[in-house]
């Protein structure tokens, strides 16, 4: 016996070392296939595709980029309404996309959806086509549906918004503690009683760190969407790049990143409360 077990022994680490090396191989296989990858989509979409004639020198780069030095300081005071409009749009947008969120929450979370063969696809369907439009996409829809300015924007807030405060709610909905629901259905709770006491103390502060979270998103979204007549800093930006006026552009451009900057320790703040 003992001398089965001394013979084996050097084939079982013989094996070891076989399949290490095997492996080994085929994760640089996997990573030289990678690398190659990058290489050629480098080389298609950067080198290839790119007027490098038209670039220019370094020289003609650090022109271009020297018309952005600077303040328009007479617009200043004309980018107070338009800051407000887009902190506006970004507030009552993420409002809006909550409210209609909580069907697609109670129909998205498996545990708790009703029918389970139609409540379910369909919620999970909006989270996607939700995501996958880009928040310009939709803001051109309303645009053509509603005409321009901030209502077009607000929506477009709202319906892209759904997809993030949906589907991250309805997984934190999935993911409860089933004790206390299993509790509430033995003394004989209802499904009303369930969702108040059972589930809602549970994901509370989850959804409400995760609607703050997409509210200070949508500030940066909201800054922009006025490219595309959605009112608010986006369409004085369009202005000034559409008038050359390059300094102003900074300075919308800096007027934005303020907006974003307070968005973002407001909402630092606020999901610290819940914690």
């Amino acid at each position: 016996m003992q001398n089965t077990t001394q013979n084996e022994t050097p084939a079982t680490v013989d094996d070891i070392v076989r399949r290490r090396k095997k492996k080994q191989r085929i994760q640089f296989g996997f990573y030289l296939f990678l690398l190659a990858l990058i290489v050629w989509s480098i080389k298609a979409t950067v080198i290839d595709d790119t007027d490098w004639d038209r670039i220019g020198s370094l020289a003609d780069i650090g022109k271009s980029i020297s018309h952005f030095i600077g303040i328009d300081f007479p617009l200043i005071p004309s980018l107070l309404g338009p800051a407000i409009e887009t902190f506006m749009i970004a507030c009552i947008g993420t409002l809006l996309g909550f409210v209609i969120c909580i069907p697609a929450i109670w129909f998205g979370a498996l545990n708790v959806t009703p029918l389970k063969s139609v409540t379910y696809p369909i919620a999970r369907a909006a989270m996607t086509i939700s995501r996958s439009i880009h928040e310009i996409v939709w803001a051109l829809i309303f645009v053509s549906a509603v005409g321009l300015g901030a209502f077009a924007g607000i929506l477009a807030i709202a319906v892209r918004s759904l997809g993030f405060i949906a589907k991250m709610s309805a997984e934190a909905v999935e993911n409860i503690d089933p004790k206390p629901v299993e509790a509430i259905r033995a003394v004989g709770g209802n499904n009303l009683q369930v969702m108040l006491y059972g589930i809602l103390p549970q994901v509370l502060p989850v959804i409400l760190g995760i609607v703050i979270f997409e509210w200070e998103i949508n500030i940066r979204r909201s800054a922009v969407l006025g490219l595309v007549g959605a009112g608010g800093l986006g369409l004085v930006f369009f202005r000034q790049m559409h008038t050359f006026n390059y300094p102003g552009v900074t300075t919308v451009i800096i007027a934005i990143f303020g907006l974003v900057l307070i968005g973002e320790v407001a909402s630092h703040y606020s999901r610290k409360a819940l914690i």
